[in-house]
């Protein structure tokens, strides 16, 4: 147990073991103490506003980055459908330029032969 040599009075005649410069030191620590507790949590509070606050922005961000995927996936889909499409009208007037060359030439040929009909028909009248 600590022993006391000297014995203090403060103001209002209460009786002090510290000296009253020190004991007023110790109440100004104290009370700057509970000041840097109180800027620590409302520091503390701000900061957690902050993260909160970044976590949502960062939740929007994701949100957005993944319909710019699906959107960036559906325009190369958009994109390869367009070709497929493009090579089937391709193949589609091959196939149409290959007929209409067997329908000329099958007119050709019928124009042919209507003309030699004709000319056997001309000549059989001619004969007779």
């Amino acid at each position: 147990m600590p022993t006391y040599s000297e014995i203090f009075f403060d103001e209002m005649c209460k009786v002090r073991l510290l000296e009253p410069e020190v004991s007023e030191q110790t109440n100004e620590l104290k009370n700057e103490c509970q000041e840097f507790v109180n800027k620590i949590f409302k520091f503390q509070t701000i900061v957690n506003d902050v993260i909160k606050t970044v976590d949502e922005i960062a939740a929007e961000v994701e949100k957005e980055k993944v319909k710019a995927i699906g959107s960036r996936n559906l325009l190369k889909s958009m994109a390869k459908q367009r070709e497929s499409q493009h090579q089937q009208l391709r193949a589609l007037i091959g196939e149409k330029q290959v007929q209409y060359e067997q329908y000329s030439l099958h007119y050709n040929s019928l124009l042919k032969l209507e003309k030699e009909q004709r000319d056997f028909i001309d000549q059989f009248l001619l004969k007779k």
